[in-house]
């Protein structure tokens, strides 16, 4: 197993890795929307929430030398399924033609309050 991290998302607030590599799979942790420079949530709502936590997620992908081209199946948990629409929208902004398996749910709640929250699983090219 290797362990994956970078700066350009935010730390683990926890006892946990950013993305593990293991059997020619990324399983990354789930993000949520925290500002990587300042450690803050982001603020405005669901939308720049979700705007972060792809580009956290991104950047833990290309620590890994993946892309969203790579993810085989992603889990989404939404403290709103009233938002679904707009998330839709978004990720499919984000990984552009690519289609892996997905898992959305909606929670009770999320870390700091979060409005969602998502990990994937990739395979590791090569």
């Amino acid at each position: 197993m290797k362990s994956h991290h970078t700066d350009q998302a935010p730390a683990a607030i926890g006892p946990y890795s950013q993305a593990i590599e293991t059997g020619g799979f990324l399983f990354t942790s789930g993000q949520v929307a925290l500002d990587p420079a300042t450690g803050e949530m982001v603020e405005g709502g669901f939308e720049p929430q979700a705007r972060r936590v792809l580009a956290n997620l991104e950047a833990v992908l290309a620590a890994a030398g993946c892309t969203f081209a790579d993810v085989v199946k992603a889990t989404i948990y939404v403290t709103d399924l009233g938002h679904f629409p707009l998330l839709n929208t978004l990720y499919g902004e984000a990984l552009g033609d690519h289609r892996p398996a997905r898992s959305t749910v909606q929670v009770a709640a999320l870390p700091k309050a979060a409005l969602v929250e998502i990990d994937l699983v990739a395979r590791v090219p090569g």
